[in-house]
């Protein structure tokens, strides 16, 4: 009994000779081209564009900005560098942190400031 569902076994799993394959290929391309699609479109694309709009936000960080740190701390720059930000926390208190440590720019500085003092 048992070699019978063996034999019938191998038989099942014999592959078809050329021009035989039927439409498996066509069932692999149907379901793999949406996938792609959708990991383009919903996936891909926003993620990209969060990615330039931070790298954006870092090269404009300039002295005077208020920002929040991913460690929780609101401080005002005091001073930029191609790695480091100080940080004002309190009147004469500062903090270097990391560029990257920067979350949010909670207010621009210094060119806003002088707007609003000449009005």
């Amino acid at each position: 009994m048992i070699d019978w569902l063996i034999g019938s076994a191998y038989a099942q799993g014999s592959s078809p000779g050329p021009g035989k394959g039927g439409p498996e290929w066509m069932f692999l391309v149907i379901f793999t081209v949406p996938i792609i699609v959708f990991y383009i479109f919903l996936i891909y694309l926003p993620q990209r564009k969060r990615r330039q709009e931070r790298e954006r936000m870092m090269s404009g960080l300039k002295r005077g900005d208020e920002v929040l740190t991913s460690g929780g701390l609101y401080g005002r720059i005091a001073g930029v560098t191609d790695q480091t930000v100080s940080l004002e926390i309190a009147p004469k208190v500062r903090v270097k942190v990391a560029k990257a440590a920067i979350s949010q720019v909670t207010a621009q500085g210094e060119a806003e400031d002088k707007v609003e003092e000449q009005k």
